[in-house]
């Protein structure tokens, strides 16, 4: 039988092998004895208190639990990788905004809001990036898709839940701010926390996307 401690040695040195966030019921099956989610979770929030003072923390997330670095340090590590992040330009983040504010959603409902035709090529973009996904169809003459965020998106932006994303308007004036002529024009690159693990790097990778409950 493991002591505490034991259990929490086996749960950190997993976190920080895996190169995506792992749920506690991934956590659970390491183990051949019973331990309870309770448990787990409590041993994880001693962890993720043990690790606040450095430079990299546990955060839990939509798919799970992971370690991150710290923003505060990335650009030190971007240094080591000078590859730029991708860049958006202000229709991607807009369409964006708008599926994960008014989720479900179809692309008529998305040119609507926008006033402009959105091009098959920034849905594309987005399925690609996984962050957005087919949840279903509308039942209306064509049945056109119905697209919702995934929770490869809650953890791009280290979020738990739809619920935390910020205030509509907030997204607005970014991108008011970022974008000063046409709809095409580049704004700045997201980036994302850098990941702990052997495949160290932004969390681009992983299961196939699952939408989000709620």
């Amino acid at each position: 039988m493991l002591t505490p401690n034991e259990v929490k040695t086996v749960l950190e040195t997993a976190l920080l092998a895996s190169a995506s966030p792992l749920s506690i019921a991934e956590l659970r099956r390491m183990f051949d004895e019973e331990i309870g989610a309770d448990t787990i979770r409590r041993l994880l929030d001693e962890l993720r208190e043990e690790w606040r003072e450095r430079g990299v923390e546990l955060v839990n997330l939509a798919t799970g639990w992971r370690f991150q670095t710290r923003p505060p340090f990335q650009k030190y590590l971007e240094r080591l990788n000078p590859d730029k992040p991708p860049r958006y330009s202000r229709a991607v983040l807009e369409t964006l905004a708008i599926i994960a504010y008014r989720q479900p959603v179809t692309r008529g409902d998305v040119e609507d809001i926008r006033g402009v035709t959105v091009s098959p090529n920034i849905i594309r973009s987005l399925e690609q990036r996984g962050w957005i996904d087919v949840v279903g169809h509308r039942e209306v003459p064509g049945r056109p898709a119905l697209y919702a965020t995934t929770r490869n998106f809650l953890d791009d932006l280290g979020l738990r839940s739809l619920q935390e994303l910020p205030p509509l308007e907030e997204i607005a004036r970014t991108l008011d701010l970022d974008d000063t002529s046409t709809q095409t024009e580049p704004v700045a690159p997201v980036t994302e926390p850098q990941v702990l693990g052997p495949a160290a790097g932004p969390a681009t990778d992983g299961p196939a996307p699952e939408h989000p409950a709620g």
